[in-house]
């Protein structure tokens, strides 16, 4: 042994086993280091038999299966979290989602829902008109059976029924009373009144009508005609006959009830559906577009860091007027932070240019907005209103909601309303030239709407709706998408100028 790491060792193998192996190994160098593994293998297994651990090495391998297995959930649970994502994505994406389509498919006009109801409470043919018309109805078996007319109604079953009865009680009391029968309760007493008094006898003689025993037939010959009066259709007085008179008039009270339940519901069912046409033709139909100009705004105002708020159900600054469906609020990182933009929906015939800038005006003050933007449904909109249009601080637009291509014009108008904010809100004069550019824009906007509109009716109006016309359209489309960029990227500019503006104040 020369020091403590290295050991010097010259052995003689006698075992035959070990001479084998090491024998497979002719070269000495690769003897040698076979040799040592299997010593080293032997000094471990004798370590392990012995119970000693290598700490160190458990601790290592302990330490890697953990970052193995760290490794493996951490790739587990990306792969989840993106299989879960996709599969919300799938089921909730607006407009496109399976939950969305399907909601879509039950709520739609002429939907699933609509279908259903129409077939379970529509018209004649529903199956509620069916219904009633085959349990309560005319032909149905209740009124069958509760005609008085009818040989199987429960009149003349009741009628039948009660004569059969007071037919048989009859027989038995006349049977009870008749000399004829030996067993009979009379013949039974006679017999025995003879056997105990023979003087009795007349009393009890049909011959004498003095006897009481003829006396006693004779009033139940009368208490069996009154019974028999009494259940005769034939007299009008009798407990029959107001009993069915009773039950004929329950009936037609009942019949009259049901025929007006039925046109109660029938009634109903074409209020309901006057209500759905007049509403698709009036301006209740509009709550309905306010919903879809709001959601449009809410979705570029969350893009563009801006705050959108409904407010057509809350009174503004003027007192009890709620003048001003929505207010688009200009967010914190706008170079006009804090301008407001008043926006008023209609789906109504009865507007008229005019009116919508009266109604703007107001809207702006009840808001305290500085821009007005008034959205009109295209299919209300007046013959003669222009597709966009500028009037000052307000601005006036037609917008098809059903149309993806009319989302350029209210991307127009709100793009143009923004610029007019930052234009209401600068002061200074260092970026006042750059509001040419700015109305540049605005007034090329306007003329390629107009442009846009014009050729999008001319290629409505021509059946054949040739390719070059709709190359024009979208070409006009292309340029008025390129003068909004313009637009964006002017207030842009004008935003870095005004806050070098701030700067340079500040540093002054």
């Amino acid at each position: 042994m020369t020091d403590g790491a290295e050991i010097q060792l010259a052995l003689t193998i006698t075992d035959p086993e070990l001479c084998a192996e090491l024998a497979e190994h002719p070269e000495e160098q690769e003897r040698c280091e076979f040799a040592i593994r299997a010593m080293k293998i032997g000094a471990l297994a004798l370590r392990q038999a012995q119970g000693r651990i290598d700490v160190e090495q458990v601790r290592r391998e302990g330490s890697r299966l953990i970052a193995e297995l760290a490794q493996k959930l951490e790739g587990h649970q990306r792969e989840m979290t993106g299989q879960i994502s996709n599969k919300l994505t799938e089921y909730f994406a607006p407009e496109s989602g399976w939950f969305d389509q399907r909601v879509q498919r039950l709520i739609k006009n002429d939907g699933e829902l609509e279908q259903l109801l129409r077939r379970q409470i529509g018209n004649n043919g529903s199956e509620l008109a069916q219904t009633l018309a085959a349990h309560v109805g005319e032909n149905s078996q209740l009124m069958q059976t509760l005609n008085p007319d009818a040989n199987s109604g429960i009149i003349s079953s009741l009628a039948r029924a009660t004569e059969q009865t007071l037919s048989n009680q009859r027989e038995q009391i006349l049977n009870e009373f008749s000399l004829d029968n030996a067993d009979s309760a009379l013949s039974r007493l006679v017999n025995e009144l003879k056997k105990s008094n023979g003087d009795l006898m007349g009393e009890f003689s049909l011959d004498r009508d003095d006897s009481a025993l003829s006396r006693l037939v004779s009033r139940v010959d009368e208490a069996r005609l009154q019974i028999s009066s009494q259940f005769s259709l034939d007299d009008e007085g009798s407990a029959l006959a107001r009993m069915r008179k009773e039950l004929i008039e329950v009936l037609e009270t009942q019949s009259k009830s049901n025929n007006a339940f039925q046109a109660e519901v029938q009634a109903k069912l074409r209020e309901m559906t006057t209500r759905r046409e007049e509403a698709q033709r009036s301006t209740r139909h509009g709550d309905e577009f306010e919903d879809a100009v709001f959601g449009f705004i809410n979705e570029r105002s969350q893009k563009a860091g801006h705050i959108a708020t409904r407010t057509g159900t809350t009174a503004g600054s003027i007192s009890r007027s709620r003048v001003g469906d929505a207010v688009l609020e200009m967010g914190p990182e706008h170079m006009a932070a804090g301008a407001r933009i008043v926006i008023e929906a209609k789906e109504d015939r009865s507007y008229t240019l005019t009116k919508a800038r009266q109604e703007l005006d107001i809207a702006r003050k009840n808001r305290d907005a500085s821009i007005g933007l008034f959205v009109m449904s295209k299919s209300t909109a007046p013959d003669g209103w222009e597709p966009f249009g500028r009037y000052g601080n307000d601005i006036v637009l037609i917008w098809d909601k059903d149309d993806p291509a009319g989302d350029v014009v209210f991307d127009a108008g709100l793009s143009v309303a923004t610029a007019l904010c930052v234009r209401a809100k600068a002061h200074t004069d260092e970026v006042g030239a750059d509001f040419e550019a700015i109305e540049a824009a605005v007034r090329v906007i306007e003329q390629q709407i107009k442009n846009l509109e014009d050729i999008d009716n001319a290629a409505r109006l021509i059946q054949d709706r040739s390719s070059s016309i709709r190359r024009n359209v979208q070409k006009t489309r292309d340029l008025l998408i390129n003068q909004i960029d313009i637009l964006d990227e002017k207030v842009g500019e004008l935003r870095v100028a005004m806050g070098e503006g701030s700067n340079i104040a500040s540093a002054a």
